[in-house]
């Protein structure tokens, strides 16, 4: 065993050897799992120069990674896994005037271009995951995604690669001319034996005929098979004509296995047209849209992509994409998204559109051609880049496998190229998924395999090796830019011939004669199908849960629904809430693949009768807060909130249920009695003893309960209403905890309102929410809340007189929670149907006609919203902004505020105060400060409330309190 403990000490950044971080690192998002020995996250260059050196005395691999969103295994191995992408983010140089910027590998696609843009210039490749994928993986597989048409790929940008050897030495990669070439090869040192093996490989003339003979095709721009030695053929060293040659590009695609990347300079570009138009055109079949493909390319497109049925059918149930789908018309076999631009005017592009739908309609393509706009574009561009996430949410082990998914073909080979591909999945049995890059000759094609299943592994080997002899049919590339990896490189043989072969790996052993760089990556590589995450054959476990997980065929199954495609690694700059804890820590601990991942890890492996009674489980959900984001953000609807609810519950039944978590799970039982004295519990719960004896951080204040409940005031003031008639209906009013012992003069607002506007509101005797013990895994007491609330409101609740509620975590139990613990589930669905946050409810009065501006006065105000996190997921901030903007002059904004961090109980937590103020500076706190003084903040919450005031000192409304203020 290598002297890890030694290693760790000597690190200035951090060695993590433990169980659960060696799971976290054992996945990315590929098919494969490789348990490594230990995990690096290293701090400066002499840190990588240590792990280096280490790796060659103790003759053990390191495997670079940055977001790790690999799709062909580059990111996983069995030695050290070394990622920099907690502290290599700094943009290290910027040269405006000869547009280039030198930035370590860590820094995310769209945060350097949000650094660019003030500067009218960007980075151009823009792959699906650019709001989390960082350079240094972009280099590692010579990413391209959806702009590569117009603006190249990662290799075409590449200036300079600062990188470190195997040795440990520190070299620059950048534009030599020959002479400069020749003089590298001279000397001892590790660069100089490169430099000269690369001169005396690629100077040997039938080396260059075999290179040229078995390589793709150069027409297609997005290759990446093997190294790219093809590149270096066009110096004028080689027999080119170009007078410089760059070995940084050599390294651009070699996925780390060459040498260890800490800085690239890249070329940027200026920004592209603000003056779009994206012509959406609708097929009755995949192959139509290809051929539609060459007519559209000669219109000068910015954009080209196709997606397939396959995925739009998961845009429909995932609760962020199916907004996304509004410009569908009918049922499409594919669509092709057609982006042109003007540099000059909208009427230009307009102008480029429409000759676009002339040429296509011309030439018979497409049922439908709706051209879009705007924030519109955005709005597609997002539904496309959630291909991969949303092939995830299929229920069931059979999944869209990723094997042939990076295929590229010269464009006009791209309709037969594909008719003989769909021939050949028919021979299988197989609807293979198509999406992607059209224009550039490259689809991602997906099979849908079972790989937990020896037939399934079978078919996912014999597909692939199809699929490489089709490609060589058509001599393309079978990486156009996801890279070998493990996947693919066993066929670079034949894909390029032995003999091609044999100089890679000569190439590899002169970079890496010690084997110390990715090993098992393009040259020797392991075999595609072994070291898969899933064991074949296995008998699934049976595994008892109290929450209802049929919708995603139990548990475990909810929890493998996570590819690993890193959706949840996105920070506050990219908007949305996932994932809070993430975006406060920067460790891949703290990611909602990291809480997936694990779960599966231990319920697929564990041998204890109780599967979920495990630390590290433990420590890997103690800071999932439970916002539920990603039950709509994460492409796939990986929902941790539910699997950490059932987790807390299984895991508490073996090691018992701490006094802390009795009390804020009892919460509304114990608040119930402080109601008696209200003012004596108010003194007494603030009290340092009572505090600390809680576990409660002493910079909070234990929220007050008022003089009277709202229950008690309803019954003292209900006969006191003035309004005579109700023309507007009846409604149930969902008297929940929060409002009840503590903001009860939101519950008057609400009530006030309501009545005056014509609204009979109706109360009944319920129970609380039960979130409090949702939220502490007291799944059994929930359980029976959410069966006697459901069985309480199942017979009167209704379209026409619904259960609003004031608090949106509680009377969004009902639309969620419910559904996976009450008795009654086909009750609790229907009854989820049916209960609506006060927002949702104005909102539909609103449009309705009920609700009308005149009834409010026209006093101007500025109003900032915030919203709460399981608003965002499970309903919409958009009916607050509706609610709000009914009296004539008041302005309000949304803010872009994420989580703020409260988070129910987890804030007040002694040892979770700091992580929970991290979340609120994040990104809420800041935008506060900002606003003047009269602005009012709107937060539905009554944790978000305590926490803008806890981090800002500003007083934050409920929506309903400022409506009525409004109220003539």
């Amino acid at each position: 065993m290598p002297p890890l403990k030694e290693l760790a000490g000597s690190l200035e950044g951090t060695l993590l050897y433990d169980d659960l971080h060696k799971t976290l690192y054992a996945t990315d998002a590929s098919a494969y799992r490789i348990m490594p020995l230990a995990a690096a996250l290293p701090k400066n260059e002499a840190d990588i120069i240590k792990l280096v050196r280490f790796a060659k005395e103790n003759k053990i691999a390191l495997t670079p990674r940055t977001a790790g969103t690999s799709l062909a295994g580059q990111t996983v191995g069995s030695g050290i896994i070394v990622d920099v992408s907690k502290y290599f983010t700094k943009i290290v140089s910027f040269d405006k005037e000869n547009k280039t910027i030198t930035v370590q590998p860590g820094v995310i696609r769209d945060e350097l271009n949000l650094y660019l843009k003030p500067h009218g210039l960007f980075f151009g490749p823009n792959t699906s995951t650019s709001n989390r994928c960082m350079i240094g993986g972009m280099v590692g597989n010579n990413s391209s995604g959806t702009t590569s048409i117009r603006y190249g790929v990662t290799r075409d940008k590449i200036v300079e690669i600062k990188a470190i050897l195997s040795d440990g030495s520190q070299v620059i990669f950048g534009e030599l001319t020959s002479a400069e070439f020749i003089e590298k090869t001279k000397g001892d040192s590790l660069e100089n034996k490169i430099y000269r093996s690369l001169y005396e490989e690629l100077s040997n003339e039938a080396t260059q005929k075999e290179i040229v003979k078995e390589f793709p095709k150069p027409e297609i721009h997005r290759r990446n098979t093997g190294y790219a030695v093809d590149i270096l053929l066009y110096s004028d060293l080689f027999g080119g004509s170009q007078p410089t040659i760059n070995v940084g590009k050599l390294l651009c695609g070699s996925e780390g296995t060459l040498a260890f990347t800490t800085e690239v300079t890249l070329k940027v570009d200026d920004l592209p047209p603000t003056n779009n138009v994206m012509v959406v055109t609708h097929f009755t079949s995949v192959q139509e849209s290809l051929e539609a493909v060459m007519i559209a390319m000669k219109h000068h497109l910015y954009t080209c992509e196709m997606i397939d049925d396959t995925i739009l059918d998961c845009t429909k149930t995932n609760k962020e994409q199916s907004k996304n789908r509004f410009f569908i018309q009918g049922e499409p076999k594919a669509i092709m998204m057609f982006e042109v631009a003007s540099h000059t005017s909208m009427e230009d592009a307009e102008m480029q559109a429409d000759a676009l739908i002339k040429d296509l309609e011309e030439n018979h393509f497409g049922y439908a051609s709706p051209k879009l706009y705007g924030a519109d574009i955005e709005k597609v561009n997002e539904l496309r880049k959630a291909g991969l996430g949303l092939l995830g949410s299929i229920v069931g082990d059979e999944k869209a496998a990723d094997s042939i998914e990076d295929t590229a073909v010269e464009l006009s080979d791209l309709p037969n190229y594909i008719a003989d591909f769909s021939a050949m999945m028919k021979r299988h049995g197989q609807d293979a998924i198509y999406y992607a890059h059209a224009g550039a000759g490259e689809l991602h094609l997906r099979p849908v395999l079972n790989l937990k299943t020896k037939d399934g592994v079978y078919q996912f080997r014999n597909i692939a090796t199809e699929v490489a002899h089709l490609v060589k049919k058509y001599r393309g590339s079978l990486s156009g830019e996801h890279g070998d990896g493990i996947v693919r490189g066993e066929f670079l043989p034949f894909m390029i011939g032995e003999k091609n072969y044999e100089l890679l790996k000569r190439i590899k052993l002169a970079f890496d004669p010690n084997s110390v760089l990715n090993m098992g990556k393009i040259v020797n590589a392991l075999k595609m199908d072994e070291n898969l995450r899933f064991e074949t054959g296995r008998e699934e476990p049976n595994i008892k849960t109290i929450q209802d997980f049929s919708d995603s065929m139990g548990v475990l199954r909810a929890a493998e629904k996570c590819n690993g495609s890193g959706d949840c690694r996105k920070l506050p700059s990219a908007g949305g809430t996932m994932c809070p804890s993430y975006r406060a820590t920067r460790n891949e601990k703290d990611t909602t693949r990291a809480r997936a991942n694990t779960l599966r890890e231990y319920l697929t492996h564990s041998e204890k009768d109780n599967k979920f009674n495990h630390k590290e489980l433990y420590e890997v959900f103690e800071l999932c807060i439970s916002c539920k984001a990603c039950a709509s953000e994460c492409p796939s609807n990986v929902d941790v909130g539910a699997l950490k609810a059932e987790f807390l519950y299984q895991y508490q039944k073996e090691n018992g249920f701490s006094l802390r978590n009795k009390i804020f799970a009892n919460n509304a039982k114990l608040n119930k009695l402080g109601s008696i004295f209200p003012a004596l519990t108010n003194f007494m719960v603030n009290q340092p003893l009572i505090k600390k004896g809680m576990g409660v951080a002493p910079k909070r204040e234990v929220p007050l309960l008022a003089p009277k409940t709202f229950r008690k005031w309803i019954e003292n003031n209900k006969s006191k209403t003035t309004t005579t008639s109700f023309v507007n209906g009846k409604l149930y009013l969902f008297c929940d905890e929060f409002t009840n012992y503590y903001d009860v003069t939101v519950g008057i607002d609400a009530y006030e309102l309501l009545s005056k506007l014509g609204y009979e509101v109706l109360f009944v005797d319920h129970e609380e929410s039960g979130r409090a013990y949702i939220s502490k895994g007291f799944l059994e007491e929930a359980k029976a809340i959410a069966t006697k609330n459901v069985n309480t409101f199942k017979a009167i609740v209704s379209a026409e007189i619904p259960l609003i509620g004031i608090e949106p975590s509680a009377i969004l139990t009902f639309r969620d929670e419910y559904v996976r613990l009450a008795d009654d589930k086909a009750s609790a669905e229907t009854l989820a149907k049916n209960c609506l946050t006060i927002e949702e409810f104005f909102k539909r009065e609103i449009t309705a006609g009920k609700i009308r501006s005149e009834q409010f006065s026209e006093e101007v105000r500025e109003i900032k919203i915030h919203g709460h996190c399981h608003q965002k997921s499970l309903s919409s901030i958009e009916a607050t902004f509706t609610m709000l903007n009914v009296p004539k002059n008041c302005t309000v904004t949304i803010f872009n505020s994420g989580c703020c961090g409260m988070a129910g109980s987890f804030g007040y937590e002694k040892e979770h105060y700091e992580i929970s103020m991290q979340m609120g500076e994040d990104t809420l706190f800041p935008k506060i400060r900002s606003t003047a003084p009269t602005t009012a903040i709107a937060a539905a919450g009554t944790s978000c409330r305590h926490q803008i005031f806890d981090g800002t000192n500003r007083k934050a409304q409920h929506p309903v309190s400022i409506l009525n203020t409004f109220l003539k």
